[in-house]
């Protein structure tokens, strides 16, 4: 029964969900959104590889946070 685990019909019962879950229209968009994301992806792993360290914010950059602070209680 599972002899090769994918056949070709899983697939097409796959691309047929996507095709229903997403649309026609709007899986290009998304497909599209995908490749740039891997592209990005793809870049960012190979700048950290050639860093050789992880991407880290500079100290000049680091936010600043600040504390509340409540009004002082009014006497009566």
């Amino acid at each position: 029964m599972l002899r090769n685990g994918l056949e070709p019909w899983h697939l097409l019962i796959v691309a047929v969900v996507v095709v229903l879950v997403f649309g026609s229209k709007k899986l290009p968009d998304t497909a599209r959104a995908l490749g740039k994301s891997m592209r990005i992806l793809k870049s960012e792993a190979k700048a950290m590889k050639e860093d050789g360290a992880p991407a880290t914010v500079p100290e000049a950059q680091t936010p600043v946070t600040t504390v509340p602070v409540e009004p002082p209680a009014a006497t009566h």
